[in-house]
């Protein structure tokens, strides 16, 4: 790891390890531009205009899936890809308890029950033994969330799942491109949910698409975000001519505007994906040959591509003698942005489950007592032990980066005064 040449923490009044600026996300090219103002001054603003299609057809081509719909945001996909494949009112899902709160949310407004399960303790990701133990007769889907910088083990996952007639729909915010086996995150259960948003990998400032290979699932979840149109016959053309789908539709459409955006994204992505992998390698082995308490998640093999909406690390409090919260304060006073990740859902302030705005105050028999539930991997996770660092940190040059890890190395130096 790289050497410091001032050894005086920044939060003790010495110099910060970090000089370089952070790199700047989103990325933005003059083709961006361009090809917004194009279709500003064509007058094709939305309803599947040609750049949607075009979109939608890289994007499944890159996915790997037969189907890509854009939608309006990353959570109704997540509801509409659940109605697609059969979620009802009263039916229950399973979610990790750690993950953003519309996972959970686009189920409760669908009139399903949610089921929280616990997350791996080192990857974030759904623990496979908690979601079987989850599963009861009324169980119905499970959304397993490829959280931050790692994958679920979708092998365990989708053989528990098929063992007792429950359908996945894969949450791929945080990962577009990943894959497992050689296959695509979002092409491996039943549909895949993507977000747009603009801290994503991939971005219009909002946006969202599904990902699924059935014909059915594909025209209802078109039909549910295009008022109640649907492709007449998506084997033959993907969007149209459009009949009325006799579904109770919704608008939930993407524009032109942000089909050109991602057009854009698209094609960097493949490269920006790539120097994410070698940075988050090469931080995880510095980090591995000086023993630091602070560890990079060891990557699954089964994973052939790992895309990151952030870098997952572990913390050991035990082995620093000093709580996360002073290890990350030093670190951000070195200006290294490492920070903690999302709250449970259970408990999280920015979803009120017990408000009058709320679906569940209205429901009888809920399958959980959110207000009392405690699932130890995410409380100790959440509270102890889990650090995240955001994706653009990742398309840093190799000399800003070797800053963030004499940052690091820099605060491990001097664990000694964090104590005192």
């Amino acid at each position: 790891m790289e050497t410091m040449t001032a050894s005086r923490l920044a939060s003790e009044g010495g110099s910060p390890a970090v000089t370089l600026p952070a790199p700047g996300w989103p990325v933005v090219e003059e083709s961006d531009a361009a090809l917004v103002a194009e279709v500003v001054r064509s007058g094709v603003w939305s309803w599947v205009g040609p750049r949607e299609r075009e979109f939608c057809q890289a994007y499944a081509d890159f996915i790997g899936t037969r189907f890509c719909l854009g939608l309006a945001n990353g959570t109704v996909t997540l509801q509409c890809a659940l109605q697609a494949v059969g979620v009802v009112p009263g039916d229950e899902v399973i979610v990790p308890a750690l993950t953003w709160v519309a996972t959970a949310q686009a189920a409760m407004d669908i009139g399903a029950n949610v089921v929280f399960a616990d997350v791996d303790p080192v990857t974030l990701a759904l623990d496979p033994a908690s979601f079987a133990a989850a599963i009861t007769p009324r169980t119905r889907a499970v959304i397993p969330v490829h959280l931050y910088g790692c994958m679920c083990d979708m092998d365990a996952i989708l053989a528990t799942a098929r063992q007792h007639g429950v359908k996945v729909v894969e949450d791929v915010a945080h990962q577009h491109g990943s894959r497992w086996r050689g296959k695509g995150a979002g092409s491996l259960g039943d549909a895949g949910s993507f977000s747009f948003q603009q801290s994503k990998v991939l971005t219009s400032g909002e946006g969202g698409a599904v990902t699924c290979d059935d014909p059915e699932v594909y025209r209802t979840i078109f039909a549910l975000k295009q008022v109640g149109w649907t492709p007449e016959n998506p084997a033959v053309d993907a969007f149209g001519p459009l009949v009325k789908g006799n579904k109770y539709g919704h608008n939930y459409r993407l524009t032109e505007m942000q089909a050109a955006l991602l057009l854009g994204g698209l094609k960097r992505l493949p490269e920006q994906t790539a120097r994410r992998e070698a940075n988050a390698q090469r931080i995880a082995a510095a980090l591995r040959e000086v023993g630091s308490p602070l560890q990079v998640a060891p990557r699954d093999p089964r994973i052939t591509t790992q895309a990151y909406y952030a870098l997952t690390l572990t913390y050991d409090p035990a082995k620093a003698g000093v709580p996360r919260a002073k290890y990350l304060a030093a670190l951000v006073a070195e200006g290294c942005a490492m920070g903690g990740t999302y709250e449970p859902v259970y408990r999280s302030p920015l979803l009120n489950l017990a408000d009058a705005t709320s679906p569940l105050p209205f429901r009888q028999n809920l399958p959980q007592d959110y207000a009392t539930l405690r699932l130890p991997n995410t409380e100790r996770a959440v509270t102890e032990t889990a650090v995240t660092l955001s994706q653009k940190y990742l398309l840093g040059s190799d000399e800003y980066v070797g800053q963030l890890l004499a940052a690091i190395r820099k605060v491990d130096d001097n664990l000694g005064r964090l104590q005192a």
